[in-house]
């Protein structure tokens, strides 16, 4: 009988292994965990740190992401001190050597990109000023694909055994995203030219992708309320400008950009900005598909 048991409990084991033994992908954004699952498929077990619903600048670093942090292979965030509040904390904290800066684990997504608004100068009176540039570069979707190539590789390196269905899945994922590309380039065509206000500079890599022309932000330093003086001169750009729409993130707060909305009637879009955003853009291409369609219907 104990043989048996024996026996039953090793055979449990070894169907079990494979759950086991997949890759364990730390994400600190949404859009990172879901590239991860698109390129990494079956092998690889992806979480996200942060939700649509959160501002990736302001985290707690909880226990629970400690945990999941030193049981983890790799880390992909979007980097260029987007996660500078809370992700040095986390990685002190967890002690995974594998996850360090300089080790194939490590993986920050803006340094595979060109970076824009990079500043001349910085100091703390500019408000939340990132130094290396502008972080939020997922949401140009050739971004995607170069951080994809990096990603593949990274994954490679820490689980060659699979270095063929990683390379299978990247090819395929290349070939979807380059034919949506190029639907998504013709559909907003249209776009090119039309001015809109944001409420915080999340919308810049959209903006320069589909050549919108980014005429006013609601936050005169970034990530410091808008001041009453500031709000006004918004007023009067957005009156002396044809504006198609007001643009914020799911997490942003609403007061400013809604009352510029009721004052001159230009609608107040609350974009998805990443998966997970609203019901529709759950996963990398619906992001996209969501994020012009609701442009497109502002025409």
């Amino acid at each position: 009988m104990k043989i048996l048991s024996l026996i039953t409990i090793g055979v449990g084991l070894l169907i079990a292994a494979p759950a086991n033994a997949e890759l364990k992908v730390f994400a600190c954004e949404p859009e990172w965990k879901a590239l991860a699952e698109e390129i990494g498929g079956e092998k690889v077990e992806a979480y996200s740190a942060t939700h649509a619903m959160q501002d990736p600048h302001h985290i707690r670093a909880k226990p629970s992401l400690i945990a999941k942090m030193r049981n983890a292979d790799l880390l992909i965030c979007s980097g260029a001190s987007l996660e500078i509040g809370w992700l040095p904390i986390l990685l002190q904290k967890a002690g995974n050597a594998k996850m360090q800066q300089g080790e194939v684990g490590y993986l920050m997504a803006s340094e595979y990109v060109d970076i824009l608004e990079k500043p001349e100068t910085i100091d703390r009176s500019m408000g939340d000023v990132h130094p290396e540039g502008n972080p939020h570069i997922h949401l140009n979707p050739h971004n995607i694909l170069k951080v994809a190539n990096e990603l593949t590789d990274r994954l490679i390196s820490i689980d060659e055994e699979n270095r063929d269905y990683y390379i299978i899945q990247k090819s395929s994922f290349d070939y979807k995203w380059e034919l949506a590309i190029r639907r998504w380039e013709k559909k907003a065509a249209n776009l090119k030219g039309e001015n809109v206000i944001t409420h915080h500079k999340n919308w810049v890599y959209l903006s320069d992708w589909l050549g919108l022309n980014l005429i006013e932000t609601l936050e005169e330093k970034s990530g410091v309320p808008p001041s009453s003086s500031h709000l006004e001169k918004v007023l009067q750009t957005a009156r002396n400008n044809e504006i198609l729409a007001i643009l914020r993130t799911p997490y942003s707060p609403s007061d400013a950009s809604e009352w510029l909305a009721e004052k001159t009637q230009i609608p107040a879009l609350v974009l998805p900005f990443t998966v997970g955003g609203n019901e529709q853009a759950n996963d990398l291409f619906s992001l996209f598909d969501e994020t012009i369609r609701m442009l497109k219907e502002q025409k």
